[in-house]
């Protein structure tokens, strides 16, 4: 099972190698636990706590979160040397929430 997700996951993100999977699967988790790290400090520094509004909260994680963790992503990207990877995974993302906002 986790070799036909392994398989399936270097097709979806056009790679050959098994290597290549996991550096980038280590990029992902590097750039996830860093943004939740930051994340904490943006809510001290907006004061968002458990009674503060959704809609603010969204706006701020889209307005800042999601960009922290694309930054972070291609720092790490580029540091474990998959930059051409995650700059394609990037635009890919930016065009999905483009698409998203147009929309509504």
């Amino acid at each position: 099972m986790v070799k036909k997700l392994w398989d399936r996951l270097k097709t979806h993100w056009r790679i050959n190698s098994n290597i290549q999977v996991a550096i980038i699967l280590l990029a992902f988790a590097l750039s996830g636990f860093s943004t939740l790290y930051v994340h904490r400090y943006i809510d001290v520094l907006f004061g968002i706590n458990e009674e503060s509004s959704f809609w603010i909260d969204a706006a701020i994680f889209v307005l800042l979160i999601l960009p922290i963790f694309n930054t972070f992503l291609f720092i790490y990207g580029t540091l474990l040397g998959q930059q051409k990877f995650v700059i394609r995974f990037i635009k890919i993302k930016i065009n999905l929430l483009l698409r998203l906002f147009r929309k509504t």
